[in-house]
């Protein structure tokens, strides 16, 4: 690994822990609003990532720091608390604290999208000629400009992926806990109950990596027409 592909490793590192950072802080935040208090009493309900990597050291550092540093590429986890009887009383409650998750990182794709229309019209920023996950958009000098145009690449590609992973209907995805809106409060109970078995959750990563290949590479090229309209 060259000097090159050490920096965009640890690129990539910095934006997963930043990301699963809010995307665990929407899901903390949520649960309060909705009255579960669990997560904000162990501190998640911040968005200061040391209050998440004391919670998941392996999922938020060591796993991510050793598979970018690899394969280039980080893979991770982390979680946020919450009181299993208060998601059991209240099933929709609980389904809007799994929509906060994805929710977050939307919204920060939506603002990635943003500040980089406002680069190309203030003309630090172009559009690339080949668009890829570290290169959705090219800046049009080098120096902070070029690092910064590869941060907000990187920014943009894996929260949208995060996204979309976390919306699909498996658990234990926050998808699967998002069907509950649709449910009335006693089929949305039986229906959590029934996906939160260990065999489920094995059954839901086995679909979710299976379906996502596909999904995302359908997808990412609409997101590209969106930003990038005309």
């Amino acid at each position: 690994m060259n000097a090159e592909d050490l920096a965009y490793a640890f690129g990539w590192v910095v934006v997963f822990i930043l990301s699963a950072t809010v995307h665990e802080a929407a899901h903390a935040w949520a649960a309060k609003k909705g009255g579960d208090l669990t997560a904000y009493a162990g501190g998640q309900v911040s968005l200061d990532p040391l209050h998440h990597i004391r919670r998941e050291p392996w999922g938020m550092v060591v796993l991510p720091v050793v598979s970018a540093f690899l394969i280039g590429w980080p893979f991770g986890y982390a979680s946020a608390p919450y009181n299993a009887a208060w998601a059991h009383l209240y099933p929709r409650k609980a389904a809007w604290m799994a929509v906060a998750g994805p929710a977050a990182n939307l919204l920060l794709v939506v603002n990635c999208g943003i500040i980089i229309k406002l680069g190309i019209v203030a003309g630090v920023f172009t559009e690339p000629e080949l668009v890829s996950f570290r290169h959705v958009v090219a800046s049009s000098s080098e120096g902070i400009w070029f690092g910064l145009s590869i941060f907000l690449s990187m920014m943009f590609t894996l929260n949208l992926i995060l996204f979309i992973l976390n919306l699909l209907p498996f658990p234990p995805l926050d998808g699967s806990g998002v069907v509950s809106l649709f449910l009335k409060e006693g089929p949305a109970r039986a229906y959590r109950a029934a996906v939160s078995s260990p065999m489920m959750s094995m059954v839901g990563i086995l679909m979710a990596w299976w379906i996502f290949t596909p999904v995302f590479s359908a997808a990412f090229p609409i997101v590209m027409g969106v930003l990038y309209w005309g």
